[in-house]
């Protein structure tokens, strides 16, 4: 599906395996609902890397899942919806702030402008 907003905000991370069950549960029923009550965030899609085969220049090489497995992308209008009160509040709600990012590692945030928006 083709991506509607101008803008994605790209976090990734890896959790401790002890705590994948309650990291996904979290994220999915609460962190995500939080912020999309931020006005100008429009949908955020999750995923969890893994192994493939990748055929390019005449051979298939087998490719490791990357690291950081987890990635979330957010669509939004513009870059200074992450650094909004709103934002600073959402994500600090719930479960999250104590209970889950304690147990993420290897935190990476980059920001892209949607190409022909």
């Amino acid at each position: 599906m083709p991506v509607a907003s101008r803008y994605l905000l790209c976090v990734s991370m890896d959790v401790d395996p002890e705590y994948e069950d309650l990291f996904n549960e979290v994220y999915d029923t609460e962190h995500v609902p939080n912020l999309m009550r931020v006005d100008g965030v429009h949908s955020v899609t999750r995923a969890r890397s893994e192994p493939f085969a990748f055929a390019m220049g005449g051979e298939v090489r087998q490719i490791d899942a990357a690291v950081p497995r987890y990635v979330a992308m957010y669509e939004v209008d513009d870059p200074s919806i992450v650094s909004s009160d709103a934002w600073a509040t959402a994500v600090e709600q719930g479960r999250w702030p104590g209970q889950v990012r304690p147990h993420t590692s290897n935190r990476s945030h980059a920001f892209y402008r949607v190409l022909g928006s």
